[in-house]
């Protein structure tokens, strides 16, 4: 007789009776966490949390807990009139209460799926996690979907990104805009490999599963151990990974160092052309 499928749900469509039943069983509150954030012109300001949507769900299914609502306020989205972010310190004491409330409801463990990564914001998060963590005794895992996959697919409005978005949803993906000369970021907000000829939805599937299968064993385990070791860690393991950004562009604040990263990297397109 084959087992029965976890307990899921959406927080936001179950009475008392079925949350708690969820929460017995699988002691879980995902949140995903999007970005209104200009992708260039070939992709949807709001792809960030469409990706974390879908890789929460997925997860929940196969591992059990509750969905909580997606939100869509980032803290330093990539510089751009359209793109729209909160301050850091709005953001940062909203993940503190967010955190606290959960934990006083007796949630174990919390996964915030961050399909908005920038450094800044996901440094932040790290903070926040590791502060729960220590204060409230909850496991919290804040991340984007594909950083336990491979921390080269976390790119921007490029191949990877693409092609997630080209699987969930094709008809908000209009490719033909990004032409067919080179790619400038300041134009095309392409950070990372050409998704031209390359993105598919097949590969963005296969990344996107990737992804779900990967998390649903870290939360497994961290039901099964209860430890925050691993998570301590991790996040350890990424700060390694942002030390250059953080010792040039984080001196000030996440908006300051935002959008001197982001004039450096203009600055550096602009010699290379000059050159050519």
């Amino acid at each position: 007789m084959s087992a029965p499928a976890p307990t899921w749900g959406r927080y936001t469509e179950l009475r008392p009776d079925a949350l708690s039943a969820i929460r017995d069983a699988a002691p879980v509150a995902y949140l995903p966490w999007g970005a209104l954030e200009w992708h260039g012109p070939h992709l949807p300001l709001g792809l960030d949390g469409l990706v974390a949507e879908t890789v929460a769900e997925r997860v929940a299914q196969l591992v059990g807990g509750v969905i909580l609502p997606t939100t869509w306020w980032p803290i330093t989205a990539l510089p751009h009139r359209d793109s729209l972010s909160v301050r850091s310190e709005v953001v940062q004491a909203l993940w503190e209460d967010i955190f606290a409330e959960l934990a006083r409801a007796s949630w174990k463990v919390i996964v915030v799926l961050s399909g908005h990564y920038a450094q800044g914001h996901d440094l932040l998060l790290m903070d926040a996690a590791e502060k729960a963590i220590a204060r409230h005794g909850i496991l919290v895992l804040g991340l984007p979907p594909l950083a336990l996959v491979d921390e080269e697919m976390l790119d921007h409005a490029a191949l990877w990104e693409t092609a997630q978005l080209l699987a969930l949803r094709p008809d908000l993906v209009d490719l033909d805009t990004l032409g067919e000369g080179p790619l400038a970021p300041e134009e095309s907000a392409v950070l990372g490999r050409d998704p031209r000829g390359a993105a598919t939805a097949s590969l963005g599937e296969r990344a996107l599963s990737l992804a779900v299968g990967r998390l649903a064993k870290a939360v497994e385990q961290l039901l099964i151990d209860g430890s925050a070791a691993p998570l301590q860690a991790f996040y350890a393991q990424r700060r390694l990974h942002y030390r250059p950004y953080i010792e040039r562009y984080l001196g000030g604040s996440p908006e300051e160092g935002i959008i001197a990263w982001w004039n450096d990297l203009n600055q550096k397109r602009d010699k290379i052309n000059s050159a050519e």
